[in-house]
């Protein structure tokens, strides 16, 4: 028989950050930045609002470190998971699917509320500028290992036009628009990149 090995202060401490962290991340897709509270987010990890308190000074602590959360879980699934993109003009239709993939969904829409809630609100404004920024930097080092026959110059274009296109659809998405539209557009991005940087 094994011996339960009991969790450190330094791991519980971890466990505590990051169910703080989830919470967030949760309410701000299902309640939206406005409507989150302290008191539901603390709710939702089963901690005190004393242990809140203990990793996060405020509500705007917190929000930064969701951030910088969020850009962590964003930059998993921005990276190709098996080996390298196919080879060939399908490997820029693969990366405008991924790129489509990561900025769309629940993570896409927690990020989308702090997106638009920044930009009245200085404090956020501050912490949202340099994770956004160092999430597409490290975006872009992971894919030019995947993609190292494309000049950086033109990855990068390729990378910020299909971000800026995912973004744009995924708050269409959000609003009720069109889904057959989204494909058909998607569809014709996918065919314009591919001519253009394959």
């Amino acid at each position: 028989m094994s011996e339960r090995r009991h969790r450190t202060q330094a791991e519980r401490s971890a466990q505590t950050r990051t169910a703080l962290l989830d919470a967030t991340i949760e309410c701000l897709v299902e309640l939206g930045y406005a409507r989150t509270s302290m008191q539901e987010i603390c709710a939702r990890a089963g901690v005190s609002k004393g242990a809140a308190q203990h990793h996060f000074a405020d509500k705007a602590e917190l929000m930064a470190s969701a951030v910088a959360h969020l850009t962590t879980k964003l930059a998993d699934r921005n990276t190709p998971r098996e080996g390298r993109l196919a080879s060939g003009p399908g490997r820029v239709a693969e990366l405008v699917d991924l790129l489509w993939r990561s900025y769309s969904g629940t993570l896409a829409t927690a990020a989308m509320e702090l997106w638009v809630a920044a930009r009245t609100d200085p404090a956020l404004r501050a912490a949202m500028r340099p994770v956004d920024r160092a999430l597409g930097r490290s975006t872009l080092d992971r894919l030019a290992a995947f993609l190292d026959d494309i000049p950086r110059e033109r990855l990068e274009t390729l990378f910020w036009l299909t971000v800026n296109l995912a973004r744009g659809l995924a708050l269409d998405a959000e609003l009720g628009g069109d889904p057959q539209r989204r494909e058909l557009l998607l569809d014709e991005w996918k065919r314009i990149a591919t001519a253009l940087f394959a």
